[in-house]
């Protein structure tokens, strides 16, 4: 019994001398795969942005320049209409009418005047021959003088007479968008040079369509130094390019340019208005549309840009990921700027021969090493900005 308890305990013995016995190590992980890429440097402006509103290029009220009752409408409420297109139609007998009488008295004139017209050249053997007078030559005279007026006079009342009955027919003066009617057939209109006249409907052009906005002063004398670099000082700025975009939009896709510049800075605000044009060929921008527009606020220099996925957050400050030769991960704080077309401006922080981290910012610590793959920093799809 003494021999088995003696055994059991070398056993017991040599199992706890088994267990103090070291493991070897784990193998380390490799270094994660990231994708790197040179920035990307090419010529960048500055931009500022404002909030502008849309409004027509012309915009036209359609009034009636004589009184009568509507005999036809000839077009669809809000439909899209060309320049000289039947809108209106006024009953226009009353002043065929007036025509006619015109044409009569025009008539009844020009046969006084023919008759004072011979009357005057008998007159000239007569008084040469002392047959009637000098008084009565000159009353003859006169007499034709008058009879030219009159005729004169009937030729103005026959194309006044006329007009009216060319303005009972009311064309669209403008090609654009028409809105609702405001009449309807049968009423009575009133027309004229009067204050009284009826509104019939009004027209906005489409195509191009302009975009109103505000500056503030310092905005504008940037303005001016981007005009005055860019050879146009004469010009105030006027042909500076703009871009835009819609409420529902995330990318400024709407190009444009200023054509406008108000000549006096408002004294309450401090700001002056600015006026651009934008063509607008399938009439989605409309007047009194909202949009926010960026004016470029300084000439072109070269920029470096990156991803702005490649752009990491730390409390408040903003870095990006480089890996140096040694293909160890390096931390560089960058001061940003603007989104352009996809790529992050990178104001200071950066040099353009850095290799930046693009993809794979979840697997990289700072001073651990990583495989960099080398990928094009490619311009990505417009963000949001």
């Amino acid at each position: 019994m003494l021999k088995l308890a003696s055994l059991a305990a070398s056993l017991a013995a040599l199992s706890l001398a088994g267990c103090d016995r070291p493991s070897p190590p784990a193998p380390p992980p490799p270094a994660p795969q990231v994708s790197v890429g040179a920035p990307v440097k090419k010529p960048v402006s500055d931009y500022d942005e404002f909030v502008g509103r849309f409004i027509a290029v012309d915009f036209v009220e359609i009034r009636a320049r004589v009184s009568g009752y509507l005999q036809e409408i000839d077009f669809k409420d809000g439909q899209i209409v060309n320049k000289g297109d039947p809108l209106f139609k006024i009953d226009p007998r009353p002043y065929q009418i007036a025509v006619d009488q015109a044409r009569g008295a025009l008539n009844e004139a020009k046969a006084r005047q023919a008759f004072a017209k011979t009357d005057l050249e008998r007159g000239k053997d007569l008084v040469r021959g002392s047959t009637i007078t000098q008084q009565t030559f000159d009353q003859r005279v006169q007499t034709n003088r008058s009879a030219e007026a009159a005729t004169t006079a009937q030729e103005a009342a026959v194309r006044q007479a006329e007009l009216d009955v060319d303005y009972t027919d009311l064309r669209a003066p403008i090609s654009g968008r028409i809105g609702d009617r405001r009449v309807s057939v049968g009423n009575l209109v009133t027309g004229g040079a009067g204050g009284a006249t009826t509104l019939l409907a009004t027209i906005a052009s489409i195509d191009p369509i302009r975009l109103e906005f505000t500056v503030d002063e310092g905005a504008y004398l940037r303005y001016l130094q981007v005009s005055n670099a860019t050879g146009a000082a004469s010009e105030r700025g006027l042909r500076l390019p703009v871009r835009l975009k819609l409420l529902d939009e995330t990318s400024y896709s709407h190009e444009g340019r200023i054509d406008f510049v108000d000549n006096v800075i408002d004294r309450n605000t401090g700001t002056i208005r600015m006026r651009a044009t934008v063509d607008n060929p399938d009439g989605k921008l409309t007047p009194g549309m909202f949009a926010r527009v960026k004016v470029q606020a300084s000439p072109a220099t070269e920029k470096l840009l990156v991803p702005d996925a490649a752009v990491g957050t730390e409390q408040a400050r903003k870095f990006v990921y480089v890996v140096d030769k040694d293909d160890v991960a390096r931390i560089k704080y960058v001061t940003l700027g603007q989104i352009v077309d996809g790529l992050r401006v990178i104001e200071s922080g950066l040099a353009d021969d850095d290799r930046v981290v693009t993809d794979g910012l979840m697997r990289v610590k700072a001073g651990a090493k990583v495989a960099p793959q080398v990928a094009s920093v490619d311009t990505p799809a417009p963000a949001a900005n």
